[in-house]
């Protein structure tokens, strides 16, 4: 290398010399050359595979995140299951004793009115029950998923299509 390149030496791919032996850099006018359009190509192809790269890894976190809430949400679904259960017997058998006692001792109620009205205190809570586990429920169809996957064209769901036409009126089908 001589004297007179070294002003030169330290110019940036793409930049022309200077014709006074400066080292400030000025754009090139034209079409890269070759190599550096395939360094360029290449650092492109690198930046887009680490992007998807870390698309895949946020979506696998929200995978099991996802995985872990429906994992939760079942295990209270079936708690509220067993509730339901529990007070829909336990308050049959108990409902029925004691308040068909009182109804009929007390009051004078008929057999069939006081039947009834332990019948439909034990439905109540036997509803409540019920209707929290299906709320739980909700949270085992992976929903955050599920959207994430069809913005990125997957996993697109004929059930999908249904509940989307059953929302929208009938005059925008």
């Amino acid at each position: 290398m001589s004297a007179s390149d070294a002003p030169n030496a330290e110019r940036a791919p793409g930049e022309a010399p200077r014709a006074d032996g400066s080292n400030r850099s000025e754009p090139r006018q034209g079409p890269l050359p070759l190599e550096d359009a395939v360094r360029e190509i290449g650092d492109a192809g690198r930046e887009g595979l680490s992007a998807a790269l870390d698309t895949g890894r946020a979506l696998r976190g929200l995978l099991i995140a996802d995985l872990a809430l429906a994992r939760s949400a079942l295990g209270r679904a079936l708690m509220w299951v067993a509730v339901a259960i529990v007070f829909g017997a336990s308050s049959w058998l108990l409902l029925m004793a004691a308040l068909i006692a009182l109804l009929q001792g007390v009051l004078g109620w008929s057999w069939l009115a006081s039947m009834s009205t332990a019948a439909g205190l034990s439905l109540v809570v036997t509803a409540i029950g019920a209707w929290q586990a299906l709320r739980y429920f909700e949270y085992t169809r992976l929903a955050a998923t599920r959207r994430q996957l069809r913005r990125m064209g997957l996993g697109h769901d004929d059930d999908d299509d249904r509940e989307i036409d059953a929302r929208q009126p009938k005059e925008a089908r």
